[in-house]
């Protein structure tokens, strides 16, 4: 149970694990606003000389280190080279879910004020600090924001649940999930279930429910929307465990439309692991602190959460 309340909020568990050493870092990385972009080679990639791959991608993942200031930096700095350019930009988001659209439609549109973006839009605790530049860029150069992911409670309740959770949904809940959400045998589920050390094999498999429902949902809100809008490309910014390897979000979108042309950029840093290497763009950052070192602090966080889980109705 502890392991699905840390899946379930902003994926703690499986965001921060795999990380790869480059070289040593560069001058430039000295603080946690500095980043270096890598090509699939490794050679560095200054973010003004973009590859012609990323430019001529349909979809642009860029995973996150949640809170992490130089990779919301790169985010935005990466909007702003691709937005001149004369395919139509569009912006997808972890962050917001689909069934608040119309909520970040309104803010885009000024007609709502970011205080009712944030209430009435379910945003992340850390929005102001984190992903207002963002929203606020695409804002001011009037680009679409897709709200793209599965809403919270829902998720959660299929983790408690598992996929069965579905047929109980009536069609307007049913509609804010992906159509389809595979949970049968893949790499992704592999690597899922290799993070997940702990808990009863018929828990872990409800994990993994809720854990696709997250990814299906984004890739089908990324496909329908490149559907309704041909030629455009769109970047889309989730936690790093959700599109690393290729896995995740990008099988998923691949698997609607195996035609779009999907470019992965993942974070990096120490210690050694090659599971990204020839496979992603790599942004090197100052890998984040620790979030604990005792295991008693670890162990109260979990329980603190698992508390506050308890309160969740599942019909």
């Amino acid at each position: 149970m502890l392991r699905l309340i840390v899946t379930s909020l902003f994926c703690f568990a499986v965001t921060a694990c795999s990380t790869t050493r480059l070289s040593p870092h560069p001058a430039a990385i000295s603080s946690y606003y500095d980043y270096q972009l890598y090509d699939a080679t490794q050679q560095t990639l200054p973010i003004d000389t973009l590859s012609d791959e990323i430019r001529a991608a349909d979809v642009i993942l860029v995973g996150e280190w949640h809170t992490h200031a130089a990779i919301h930096r790169f985010q935005v700095d990466l909007l702003k080279q691709l937005s001149g350019a004369s395919t139509p930009l569009a912006l997808s988001m972890e962050q917001f879910s689909r069934d608040k659209q119309t909520i970040v439609d309104a803010y885009l549109n000024g007609e709502i004020g970011e205080q009712v973006l944030i209430t009435q839009g379910a945003a992340w605790p850390n929005y102001e600090s984190d992903y207002r530049p963002l929203v606020e860029y695409a804002k001011a150069n009037q680009l679409d924001i897709i709200a793209a992911n599965a809403p919270k409670d829902l998720v959660r309740c299929i983790g408690r649940q598992g996929i069965s959770y579905l047929d109980k949904l009536s069609a307007n809940e049913r509609s804010k999930l992906a159509k389809t959400i595979d949970v049968s045998g893949s790499p992704y589920k592999d690597k899922f279930m290799a993070s997940m050390h702990h808990g009863e094999p018929a828990q872990t498999q409800r994990q993994f429910a809720a854990q696709m429902s997250w990814d299906e949902t984004m890739a089908e809100s990324i496909v329908e929307y490149i559907q309704q809008h041909p030629n455009s490309q769109v970047v889309h910014i989730a936690g790093k465990f959700h599109t690393e390897q290729g896995l995740g979000t990008k099988a998923s979108i691949l698997k609607r439309n195996p035609a779009l042309n999907v470019v992965v950029i993942t974070p990096v840093s120490s210690p050694i692991d090659n599971t990204t290497t020839g496979q992603d763009y790599l942004l090197e950052v100052l890998a984040p602190p620790p979030r604990y070192v005792k295991m008693e602090n670890r162990i109260a966080a979990y329980q603190h959460l698992a508390n506050r889980n308890e309160d969740l109705e599942c019909n």
